[in-house]
């Protein structure tokens, strides 16, 4: 299976139409169909390590000030208990929690409510441990990868810039800042390289990095799918654009060269 890093951006994306959900669309139907999918996602950012364990996860809908069709989208995929164990296997010596409460939030539901619209493939969502550095993170890949031959789709949701503070929320979209354009730049060519270190230490690329990258939440389910390379991988980037100025859209695709 390839590994995928959505950039998911507003949540309106659930029930809008534009070029980013059809692109999200063309994902699903050109994908092989995944047995189930392990979603990390940048609203599940919590101290410790937990995986979703229910058989019918909930929609969770974490957001506010949005309108109300919004709040009636229901994401009814069924959960995939034995892959959440296994999750917790794979994970170990890492003390990870089998999750009941928790569902699909939106970095999840958002995106996958396009690219598999009958809600009919499994998921389980993995917790981002707030407290661990990019390094720790990164490294879960060696433990993770094997699910990608098992018929698991591994998802990171997030944005690989997300400035909020500098979003144009409402008004005349601008143009990219300079900016979001020159760290995405350097990050696709990074990972066109397979160049994975200066990525994980992100903050050392200096003020562009910073700005674009402002708390770690919405960057580090990128370390999650790129940790996952495998040697024949081919890395393209089926989504492109940044939204709202400051909010990059782009999907991360790894997979094996055809």
């Amino acid at each position: 299976m390839p590994a995928i890093f959505f950039g998911h951006g507003n949540p309106m994306n659930a029930v809008s139409s534009n070029a980013y959900t059809d692109a999200w669309r063309r994902i699903g139907e050109e994908t092989p169909r995944p047995r189930a999918i392990l979603c990390v996602s940048a609203h599940w950012f919590v101290p410790g390590t937990s995986v979703t364990i229910g058989t019918a996860p909930r929609t969770i809908h974490d957001f506010g000030g949005f309108p109300r069709e919004l709040y009636q989208v229901q994401y009814p995929a069924p959960g995939d208990p034995e892959l959440a164990r296994r999750v917790q296997q794979m994970l170990a010596p890492l003390p990870v929690e089998l999750d009941e409460s928790w569902g699909l939030d939106h970095g999840s539901w958002s995106v996958l409510c396009h690219v598999y619209p009958q809600a009919d493939v499994p998921v389980v969502q993995l917790s981002i441990d707030e407290t661990q550095p990019p390094a720790v993170h990164y490294e879960i890949r060696h433990k993770l990868a094997p699910l990608r031959a098992d018929g698991v789709l591994v998802v990171g949701s997030g944005n690989l810039v997300h400035n909020l503070h500098a979003y144009a929320w409402g008004r005349h979209v601008p143009e990219p800042y300079d900016w979001a354009i020159r760290f995405e730049e350097t990050a696709k060519k990074l990972l066109l390289a397979g160049d994975d270190q200066p990525l994980v230490d992100y903050e050392s690329l200096g003020r562009d990095a910073l700005l674009s990258a402002p708390t770690p939440d919405h960057y580090l389910p990128l370390l999650y799918v790129i940790g996952t390379r495998q040697r024949d991988d081919a890395v393209t980037f089926p989504v492109e654009g940044i939204d709202g100025g400051s909010v990059s859209m782009l999907t991360v695709q790894l997979e094996p060269r055809k």
